[in-house]
């Protein structure tokens, strides 16, 4: 009996469904696992999950696309087959826990399936048709509540730090309660309780990253709610220990920023963290939550609704970017839109022996290191369709002569086959000219301690010219451009050895030979601290890092598998620096 239309669609409809459970069930286990890790202070162990799980995405799409050529290779290649397609889709989605997800999913099977005009929309979904305000979980509700008596909030702290029953007890548990409640007292001041509602909503899975388990939820008085964030670790003694906890809602976005790595969450429904997170911390977008939690596809999908919704409402032209044009990658941004789209070149600058597949390699090296709040994120997107009459002839002949192999173009759009899309920054040598004397003394400390904590996460930054950096609108120092990033341990740290004649250091010429990854600390001063002012700041805190000791240390560091702290919060929140208390002490922000 020859097989319909309509059974054809639906056994595609439901291999695709299968392909995004198989990828969700193995997305959990990677969070799953991350509990034993931090148990176990399998800190690489935790880094490598996160590490792995980037490409499991990408993975499963593959097997499931090699599966439907393999099975139906001219029923795929049929457009008007994928609108039966999408609709029996829709119909397994009901009860689905995670069908925003499942249909980013669907959208990365068929885009890869048709020819990817972008106009054709009606078979992907360019918006979402399953609602995900109110999807009920099978295992444990989003959140677990705790409930005081007599006002008393202390119990409750204390059961949520019990509640995640990890094998390794607090060494002093008692302290930490205390520790907790002198920072809520501290930073919310005595309250007007409410009798019939004072309780602590916290979801009921840990935030696992680097060496530390985050708590989150918020404290619900009446009709008021206070988010809170405490941080745990393990102490000296081979205990827990809680190392902050942090009570308002700036500082706890902060381990949301897009240059952090992203956490393992243990999740059934992640739409209901998302819409728990979105209420404690208002700043941060639906982008960025869903970056952070690990699905990032999800947030690259919802991203693209976003910008898809801002053409329809603007009327500005995608420029150049301002700044030094690189020699590596053509940038460009709309001007009232927050991103700038990044295309790599066909061909580079000098001293550019690479090539594209190797550009890519290190923004994939990137996505999946720890970030460690100096790395920006990026999205990546591949046949990118602009509006024609939204870009100036300045940004069209930049693509035509520096990247023509990557553009496509018809009466209509333009269409970019491959770039990378990241969070706008003001670049730090177009900061630094403008800003006051102690803005500008700020962002060279700032600068300095960026290089030492890309250096302790192995990651040396290879071009560190001011351009290569920029300053958040919070001050905070970042690294984003990585065509010539390598890890810190296949670098070789060497000191110029001395010329063989005084005559010989002002010809101008190497008198030593220089091996592919050599890297002399001593010429940073050269091109970096031509600016007097400049160079004072920089020497008054970061001499060191003019010398090859500094980063051979860093490197023997890490090679001998130690990896160092990092604190996504002020020294002023932690309960105790190096044994020392310091709950009550005030100090500055990092």
């Amino acid at each position: 009996m020859a097989i319909t239309h309509h059974s054809t669609s639906k056994t595609i409809a439901v291999a695709i469904l299968t392909g995004f459970n198989k990828h969700y069930f193995i997305f959990r286990s990677y969070s799953k696992r991350a509990k034993n890790k931090f148990e176990e202070a399998d800190w690489l162990g935790v880094q490598a999950l996160v590490a792995d799980r980037v490409r499991c995405y990408d993975d499963r799409v593959d097997e499931c696309v090699t599966w439907l050529h393999e099975h139906y290779p001219q029923q795929i290649l049929d457009e008007t087959l994928w609108k039966s397609i999408k609709t029996d889709f829709i119909a397994l989605l009901t009860n689905h826990k995670q069908p925003e997800l499942a249909e980013t999913f669907f959208n990365s099977v068929s885009t890869r399936m048709l020819d990817r005009s972008y106009y054709k929309n009606q078979y992907i979904f360019v918006r979402p048709a399953i609602a995900t305000e109110y999807i009920e979980s099978d295992e444990d509700s989003t959140f677990k509540p705790f409930y005081p008596d007599n006002n008393d909030l202390s119990p409750c702290v204390r059961n949520m730090l019990l509640h995640f029953n990890w094998r390794v007890p607090f060494t002093d548990i008692d302290k930490d309660v205390t520790n907790i409640m002198s920072t809520i007292q501290k930073e919310m001041g005595p309250w007007p309780f409410d009798e019939f509602n004072l309780h602590i909503q916290m979801l009921q899975s840990a935030f696992y990253r680097n060496k530390c388990a985050y708590i989150l939820g918020q404290i619900i008085n009446g009709n008021e709610s206070y988010p809170f964030a405490i941080a745990v670790v393990h102490d000296k003694k081979g205990g827990l220990k809680v190392d902050a906890a942090l009570l308002n809602a700036r500082s706890i976005a902060v381990l949301f920023s897009f240059a952090r790595a992203y956490f393992l969450v243990e999740m059934e429904v992640p739409s209901n963290y998302v819409n728990f997170l979105r209420a404690m911390l208002p700043m941060r977008s639906k982008i960025d939550l869903y970056n952070m939690l690990g699905l990032q596809k999800q947030g690259k999908n919802i991203f693209w609704r976003d910008f898809l919704q801002h053409l329809h409402y603007s009327e500005d032209k995608f420029i150049l970017a301002p700044g030094i044009k690189g020699l590596v990658m053509s940038v460009f941004m709309l001007p009232s839109f927050p991103y700038v789209f990044k295309v790599i070149k066909d061909k580079f600058g000098p001293n550019k022996d690479f090539d594209r597949d190797y550009v890519r390699g290190k923004y994939l090296l990137v996505k999946k290191h720890d970030r460690v709040g100096r790395m920006a994120d990026t999205l990546e997107f591949s046949k990118v369709a602009i509006p024609r009459d939204r870009c100036t002839d300045e940004m069209l002949n930049e693509l035509r002569e520096f990247a023509p192999s990557m553009l496509e173009e018809n009466d209509d759009y333009i269409i970019i086959k491959h770039c990378y899309i990241e969070r706008r920054l003001k670049p730090l040598n177009i900061f630094l000219p403008k800003a006051n004397a102690e803005q500008r003394r700020d962002a060279i400390i700032d600068y300095g301690q960026a290089l030492k904590d890309l250096a302790a996460a192995n990651i040396f930054p290879g071009d560190m010219l001011f351009k290569n950096f920029g300053i958040t609108r919070f001050g905070r120092v970042i690294f984003y451009d990585y065509d010539e990033i390598e890890y810190m341990t296949s670098c070789n740290f060497r000191r110029i050895p001395p010329a063989p004649y005084p005559e010989m250091e002002l010809s101008g010429e190497v008198w030593y030979p220089v091996n592919k990854n050599d890297v002399f600390p001593e010429e940073f001063g050269t091109f970096l601290l031509t600016d007097p002012e400049v160079r004072e700041v920089f020497m008054a805190h970061h001499a060191e890092l003019l010398t090859p000791e500094f980063w051979q240390e860093k490197k023997d560091h890490i090679e001998a598998g130690l990896l160092d702290d990092f604190y996504p919060y002020p020294d002023s929140a932690r309960f105790e620096i190096d044994g020392d208390p310091n709950y009550l002490r005030e100090g500055a922000d990092a």
